[in-house]
């Protein structure tokens, strides 16, 4: 028994610092959990793999792609549209719209879509309200997060933690069982965040008057035969171009850029510097850009059409090097500079630095694209990258379709929900009907970000072999000692600070998975009603306001121009003030009583 209770533990340690690492692609991982706790005998095979075909893992698939039909169909964006009139009420009447506007999208749609959606109409109305771009861009993303906490299906953690109830013979969450506790929070936190953001998240140069061109990008340039700069030392060309140069491949080998380096002909650089240096051809004279595109034209004529695009966390670009996307060749545009924000991606290592070729994309990386507007436009209609709108160019998504997709998928919830069929049956309908009427393509129904899937299938068998093993019940014995110093609240805030810390390193869904078993152990030990901690846990799993590292925070960080500590120091209170309500009303809602 405690020979089970010791591995299971270990294995949760173990995925617990691989996801810290990311060293391995997140599925790989969840994957590996599910293996080792089938080969070591903690689960049956039948057991390690319920998880995939558990009927609201099916249903959180078809979820996913349900919300990219209504975002291809233009739903988000038409409602986006209207925030331009909430401008005449002054910055922060336009703040609070757009908080309450997402956070009630968000409510139904997953919070990573929704941010995307609206992260191009709200700069652009944030520009004509006079707000900056720094005040709106974290509250827009901590909207969509606290929309998830009032309905059912605001979040995939909801339906997993409910899915798990099921199981246990405790009852799923109701449809709007989360609400009395949900909507209060996310109005409190809403109110929050609009007293708080323009008073603690600073403004820094490149947000602003520049539109953002503050940010490095880095770009990839070679010496022809022939060019004035042959026998130029890198300092004199640091000085010339106004451009850094990050590394320099000569004859095949890369040496140590330095001011006694000396130019020769066919040498490749890496360069970095601000957007509107990379975009300024003057300043590239006797140097031969990777890209070819003349950037003049680019910028004043109709054809090629220049474009920053952000990879999006559920884009199947992540872990990607740029030479094998084949931008030119399968995409159809010219990939120019990329910008990495330096304080949460991994650095570009040495070994990538001799060719933008060998950088493997990440999350929240910008790049810069020109080609033609309709490939451009293309682009949008695949949930790869998100257009930001600073250059100008901000396409529209096809509309009249919005009103029938939103039909569709309204219909689709409403059926699973009352019982009329199943859920995977009412979610697997719903992308049908989008499909055969056109609101959603069909090429992008298995586009989906399927790590989600794999992650969600993958806990869920850490979760029941936290059960069946007894760790859940060893661990709820601990958390039920504190009961003697504080009662059951005490418990119950433990619980839900266990569940932010985890949620950091391993995912809302996997945190909530992994300290639901140790709250239901923790509920027997006390002989109390096990339904509120449980809550408590679904709930606290959405509020990872601490760290940029939950997807929708990824989207903004950059465009932002934000740093690590500015999650703290807005989201540092946002999260006690949530966790502290929640101690309080929880309990009221779902008591804290003997069976």
């Amino acid at each position: 028994m405690f020979t089970d209770i010791s591995l299971v533990l270990a294995i949760v340690l173990v995925t617990i610092i691989l996801f810290s690492l990311e060293r391995i692609p997140l599925e790989v991982t969840s994957l590996a959990v599910v293996c080792l706790l089938g080969l070591t005998g903690v689960l049956t095979p039948a057991e390690a793999f319920a998880g995939f075909s558990n009927e609201t893992v099916i249903f959180i698939f078809a979820l996913l792609a349900m919300t990219e039909g209504l975002a291809s169909a233009g739903v988000m964006h038409r409602a986006g549209a209207w925030l331009s009139h909430l401008g005449r009420l002054g910055p922060r009447g336009f703040l609070l719209g757009v908080m309450v506007l997402v956070a009630a999208f968000s409510s139904v749609v997953s919070n990573t879509v929704t941010t995307a959606a609206f992260l191009p109409v709200v700069l652009r109305g944030a520009k004509a309200a006079g707000l900056r771009r720094s005040w709106v861009l974290m509250p827009l993303a901590f909207a969509s997060m606290l929309g998830g906490m009032g309905f059912l299906y605001g979040t995939s953690t909801n339906l997993v933690v409910s899915a798990r109830l099921e199981d246990l013979g405790l009852g799923p969450i109701g449809l709007v069982e989360l609400t009395p506790v949900g909507l209060p929070l996310a109005l409190l936190g809403i109110a929050l965040v609009v007293f708080l953001a323009p008073r603690l998240l600073p403004v820094r140069a490149g947000t602003e008057a520049d539109g953002g061109q503050g940010r490095h990008f880095v770009t990839e340039a070679r010496v022809p035969h022939g060019s004035r700069l042959v026998g130029k030392g890198l300092d004199w060309l640091e000085r010339r171009v106004g451009l850094e140069v990050v590394s320099l491949t000569q004859a095949g080998s890369m040496l140590a850029p330095g001011p006694g380096v000396l130019l020769a002909p066919g040498d490749r650089l890496l360069l970095s510097g601000r957007r509107r240096d990379i975009l300024r051809p003057v300043q590239l004279r006797g140097l031969e850009t990777a890209h070819g595109v003349d950037t003049r034209t680019a910028r004043r004529g109709p054809e090629p059409v220049l474009a920053e695009a952000i990879v999006q966390p559920t884009s199947g670009l992540v872990g990607a090097r740029v030479g094998d996307v084949g931008f030119s060749r399968r995409l159809g545009v010219r990939l120019l500079a990329l910008h990495r924000h330096p304080s949460i991606q991994r650095p570009l290592r040495s070994r990538e630095l001799g060719s933008l070729r060998n950088v493997r994309l990440q999350p929240g990386d910008a790049l810069l694209l020109a080609g033609p507007r309709e490939r451009l436009h293309a682009l949008v209609d695949a949930p790869t990258l998100l257009l930001m709108p600073d250059l100008g160019f901000l396409p529209v998504p096809r509309r009249s379709r919005a009103l029938l997709a939103g039909l569709i998928f309204v219909a689709a919830l409403v059926a699973g929900s009352s019982g009329a069929v199943s859920l995977a049956f009412a979610g697997v309908a719903g992308v049908l009907l989008m499909v055969l009427t056109g609101c959603l393509d069909a090429k992008l129904v298995f586009r989906i970000d399927w790590r989600v899937v794999l992650l969600i299938g993958s806990m869920m068998a850490l979760g029941l072999a936290m059960e069946k093993s007894g760790a859940g019940q060893w661990l709820g014995g601990f958390a039920a000692g504190l009961a003697e110093v504080g009662g059951p609240r005490l418990v119950l805030l433990c619980l839900m600070v266990l569940t932010v810390v985890l949620s950091i390193p391993m995912s809302n869904q996997a945190a909530a998975l992994v300290v639901l078993p140790v709250g239901l152990s923790a509920a027997a030990g006390l002989g109390v009603d096990p339904r509120g901690f449980a809550m408590g846990i679904a709930l606290a799993a959405s509020c990872s306001f601490l760290t940029p590292l939950e997807p929708s925070c990824m989207l903004v960080y950059g465009p932002g121009r934000y740093r690590f500590s500015d999650f703290l120091r807005l989201g540092g209170p946002l999260t006690a003030l949530m966790l502290a309500a929640l101690v309080l009303i929880v309990p009221w809602v779902w008591p804290l009583h003997g069976r």
